[in-house]
C-alpha cells in the first residue's frame, strides 16, 4: 500500500512523527501533555492544593534548603506518578474499550504508584512540617 492510499495512521507512523524533532518541540509536547492531565485529571487538582498548602507552610515554618529539595522533590515524584497513570488511562482506552482484565490490573498498578508515591510524600512532609511545627511550639528541639 502506498503512503499517500493509507487513511489511518499506524503504529510506527505516531511513534517515529516524533523522531528527529528539535528540543524546543520535545519540551512544548512534554509541557503540552503535563497541561493536558493538569486540566482533565481531577485528582491534579488535588495534588495541586495539597501543593500550595505544603508550600505555604514550608515557607512559614522557615524549613532548610535541604527540606525544600526534599519536599520539592516529593511534589515532583506524586505528579510523575499522576503524569504516567494518566497517561495509562488514556491509552488503555484508546487500545481498548472493552472489559480486559489485564489492562484493568495495569491501570491498578498504576493507581498503586501514585498511592505509594503520596504515601512517602506524606511520610516526608509530616516529618519535616511536623518537625518544624515541634520546634516552633516547643515540643522538641
Amino acid at each position: 500500500m502506498s503512503e499517500d492510499e493509507r487513511t489511518t495512521p499506524t503504529a510506527s507512523d505516531v511513534l517515529f512523527s516524533h523522531a528527529g524533532r528539535g528540543w524546543v518541540h520535545k519540551f512544548s509536547d512534554a509541557f503540552a501533555g503535563a497541561w493536558l492531565a493538569m486540566r482533565t485529571q481531577s485528582s491534579f487538582h488535588v495534588h495541586l492544593a495539597i501543593t500550595v498548602l505544603v508550600i505555604a507552610a514550608a515557607w512559614w515554618l522557615t524549613v532548610s534548603l535541604v527540606e525544600w529539595c526534599l519536599l520539592i522533590l516529593c511534589v515532583a515524584l506524586v505528579m510523575s506518578a499522576e503524569c504516567i497513570n494518566t497517561a495509562l488511562e488514556r491509552l488503555a482506552k484508546a487500545v481498548d474499550l472493552r472489559v480486559n482484565s489485564d489492562i484493568g490490573a495495569a491501570l491498578d498498578i498504576a493507581s498503586g504508584g501514585v498511592l505509594i508515591a503520596s504515601a512517602g510524600a506524606v511520610l516526608v512532609g509530616g516529618a519535616i512540617l511536623g518537625y518544624r511545627l515541634g520546634v516552633i511550639v516547643g515540643w522538641w528541639g
